[in-house]
């Protein structure tokens, strides 16, 4: 008879990004919505700088979260570093190899951290969130004026003798015409990635929440409640205890 045995999987800190993180997303997707199609929902402009201002608020929490995360992967516990979180190192690909076997035969071994393929998805979501976090602190400043962008982008948009601290956004007063177009044909670029990223995203969401649904249904130990508890466990020996 096979008996149960926990294994401490996450850490406080990494199920705390997590949370904060998935909230973070939540309200940004909400708001980033809302600011997309403000003309059909008839938002004005100042129902618009309200919006971007929540949105840019939302995103420092996400961005300094997210930060967290990347610092928390060299000091983290075992799970948590990006030793066991990235696809690379030596052995992964027949360590990919084996499970992804496993898993058509019906006979996957259970991880205390990330399986091989849940390394590429996680790795692929950090990738673009820290893509959206770094366009969207770029816009935080084009748009509406905010750090860590905003003070300077009012001093390259202000007209010669207008004091930069006085613009406001969606006023083109005391804003200089030619500045203004190079500003943002600067921001194009960026625009253009967060807006796409958040597309991206969204979908990478959904895989990801599909695939924690089936490898909780496949391999067992409460992956899911982990994230709440730390824990998981198991009726056989995981891939990667050490």
């Amino acid at each position: 008879m096979s008996t149960l045995q926990y294994y401490a999987a996450w850490d406080r800190s990494t199920r705390w990004f997590h949370w904060i993180n998935v909230v973070c997303i939540l309200a940004l997707a909400a708001l980033g919505t809302a600011i997309l199609y403000d003309k059909a929902l008839g938002v004005t402009d100042g129902g618009k700088i309200l919006l971007k201002t929540t949105h840019v608020w939302f995103g420092y929490v996400f961005a300094v979260n997210l930060a967290w995360r990347i610092v928390w992967g060299f000091v983290g516990n075992a799970n948590a570093r990006w030793s066991a979180v990235v696809p690379f190192g030596s052995g992964y690909g027949s360590e990919l190899g084996a499970y992804l076997r496993g898993l058509f035969q019906g006979n996957t071994r259970p991880y205390i951290g990330h399986n091989p393929i849940a390394r590429l998805m996680v790795s692929l979501l950090m990738v673009l969130l820290i893509a959206q976090a770094v366009t969207g602190l770029v816009l935080a400043g084009t748009d509406i004026y905010f750090p860590p962008l905003g003070s300077w982008i009012t001093s390259w948009i202000a007209a010669p003798g207008v004091d930069p601290s006085s613009l406001v956004p969606y006023d083109k007063t005391g804003i200089d015409a030619a500045s203004w177009d190079a500003m943002r044909a600067f921001r194009s670029p960026f625009i253009t990635v967060h807006y796409w990223t958040f597309y991206a995203l969204l979908v990478l969401i959904a895989i990801h929440i599909a695939g924690v649904v089936v490898t909780e249904l496949k391999e067992g130990g409460g992956l899911i409640s982990a994230m709440f508890t730390g824990r998981k466990v198991f009726d056989r020996k995981p891939a990667d205890e050490s």
